[in-house]
């Protein structure tokens, strides 16, 4: 399988879920611990090998672009006071130069349009999608266990990272139906989005994360409007099945739907308790709050 060089980022969202926080920031810029989101999810990409990174921004979005980019008043102020170490920190998350594009989705027309807004930066190679409202926590990142599973596979494929939920909530999710097992993915035989609970072909859920053949964009430049008046990846995804394999892969590691308020929180208590430098008193100040609320 050809190497995957480039991802593409959809933050054209309008982070409705989070108001009033998201009313002047975007919700990609809200911090898990001491990081943005999209911060985590352009490591987990850089981590994966990714050298190129596509943002499909919209109105309001331009602190995303700011916050890949140098900032020289701030970077001085670090020298001047001697903040090497801080400034080190930043430094390495800088992308290479011309390794970042950022293009426009002007209307909210769903996933499947804010990729196909992107056609001209991918061309016409294979590419990851990462939504950045999902994290994966794990030492070795969801995209890079994908690439690790597709690196004996000789055809072109599609591979979406897929994990379990209770089959109670499968009706809330696109669905896969699961087929012949090749290492450690499995053959895709369908892909239902929000099924029926009764008429869901597993609890396989899809998380986030893809590869995807260039042949998609295809699709979705004729792609007509699905669920809620959206253009939906998941209806070209389902059309690219009849002709190229799509496999999934169940990854290790913990999800956060950071889309959630829910989730969110979780994310940030998870990824906090990581930390060395915090965990500890982390750990004692949240005994403190349940001790508080408890009466324990």
């Amino acid at each position: 399988m050809k190497p995957i060089r480039k991802a593409v980022f959809p933050v054209a969202g309008l982070g409705t879920r989070f108001l009033p926080a998201t009313k002047a920031m975007p919700k990609e810029m809200l911090p898990v611990v001491d990081r943005p989101l999209i911060q985590h999810v352009v490591d987990e990409a850089r981590e994966a090998g990714i050298e190129h990174f596509i943002f499909v921004t919209g109105r309001n979005k331009g602190v995303i672009e700011d916050h890949f980019d140098r900032q020289f008043e701030l970077e001085m102020t670090l020298l001047e006071r001697q903040k090497h170490t801080i400034l080190d920190y930043l430094n390495q998350d800088l992308p290479v130069p011309g390794s970042t594009s950022f293009t426009r989705q002007q209307e909210p027309l769903g996933l499947g349009h804010a990729v196909w807004c992107a056609r001209e930066l991918i061309g016409r190679e294979p590419f990851a999608l990462l939504l950045p409202d999902v994290l994966v926590q794990h030492p070795r990142g969801c995209l890079a266990q994908m690439m690790d599973a597709a690196h004996d596979v000789a055809e072109q494929v599609n591979i979406v990272a897929v994990e379990e939920v209770p089959a109670e909530r499968v009706d809330q999710y696109g669905v896969v139906g699961v087929g012949e097992h090749k290492g450690k993915m499995f053959a895709i035989t369908s892909m239902v989005e929000k099924p029926p609970r009764d008429r869901a072909p597993s609890n396989l859920i899809l998380t986030g994360r893809y590869i995807l053949q260039p042949e998609i964009l295809d699709l979705l430049s004729i792609q007509g409007r699905g669920t809620g008046g959206e253009i939906q990846l998941t209806d070209a995804m389902i059309q690219l099945a009849r002709k190229q394999p799509f496999y999934g892969l169940e990854f290790d590691g913990r999800s956060f739907d950071c889309g959630s308020k829910i989730g969110f929180l979780a994310a940030n208590v998870s990824y906090a308790l990581d930390r060395e430098d915090i965990a500890p008193g982390f750990i004692a100040e949240i005994k403190k709050i349940l001790a508080e609320r408890t009466g324990g």
